[in-house]
């Protein structure tokens, strides 16, 4: 429960905020402006950090809610009832969404689906805070009455926030280890047997129609003999046979015609 003189200097500090808004509103005291901004940045720094992705910079963050809070000091009403931080916050978090709708993807995302991601990164935070562990997607959607597909669309959606250049090494400074591309490239070997295909296709041609069936299956598309057997309906060892004599014949007539 709150101390009395914490409630008092609560109120103290509620009351100047209203005075400075007063004198800026109605008497365009530009100096009230100024002080009530420096009195309420730590405000916009809270709303900042409370926001803040891995990767994003918190000044940029910082500046991002220092504007909603003069958006607000310029919008608000002081003949409202209501505390200023009940309309200040609100405000600072629709700039901040704004920012990262606008300038944090890396690709296009829709915008509906955009808020649901932020919608879910803000349940996920809520949830790890009151349970103490991440939350399942089941008790995601629950919390934002929505389905679990919807949750996992939003989750995987979020991988669109961030983009990395191939040519970024994975590890260590820059010029040192290998890139992403070079961790993800490899030579294919299939590209050399586009050429031994052209160079054998008339040389295939003498073989019955089997013996063609039979290398196709076990050269182009992988099978092995037992499944090679299944597809033709013939045993596996007589598989190998004709694959051998397959293979065989091939030599023969290519040494014939070379």
């Amino acid at each position: 429960m709150a101390s009395a003189s914490h409630i008092s200097g609560q109120r103290s500090r509620l009351q100047d905020d209203r005075r400075l808004l007063v004198r800026y509103h109605r008497h365009g005291d530009q100096a009230a402006r100024d002080e009530l901004v420096e009195r309420l940045l730590p405000l916009a720094r809270r709303m900042a950090r409370r926001y803040k992705r891995s990767d994003e910079p918190l000044d940029d963050l910082v500046q991002v809610a220092t504007l909603g809070l003069i958006k607000a000091i310029d919008r608000f009403d002081p003949a409202r009832e209501t505390a200023f931080s009940s309309y200040a916050v609100p405000t600072m978090l629709g700039e901040l969404k704004r920012y990262f709708r606008d300038n944090g993807w890396a690709v296009h995302v829709p915008r509906g689906m955009q808020e649901r991601v932020m919608a879910v990164d803000g349940a996920v935070r809520e949830l790890s805070r009151s349970l103490g562990r991440s939350p399942s997607v089941p008790e995601v959607a629950e919390a934002l009455k929505t389905s679990a597909e919807a949750v996992l669309e939003a989750m995987e959606a979020s991988s669109a926030y961030d983009a990395v250049s191939l040519d970024a090494f994975r590890f260590g400074e820059d010029g040192e280890g290998e890139t992403y591309a070079e961790s993800i490239g490899f030579d294919d070997e299939r590209f050399d047997l586009v050429e031994y295909g052209a160079t054998i296709a008339p040389t295939l041609q003498a073989l019955p129609a089997r013996d063609r069936i039979v290398l196709h299956l076990r050269f182009a598309e992988d099978l092995t003999q037992a499944e090679i057997a299944e597809r033709v309906g013939v045993s596996q060892m007589h598989v190998s046979r004709l694959i051998r004599r397959a293979l065989d014949r091939l030599r023969t007539v290519a040494e014939a015609t070379g």
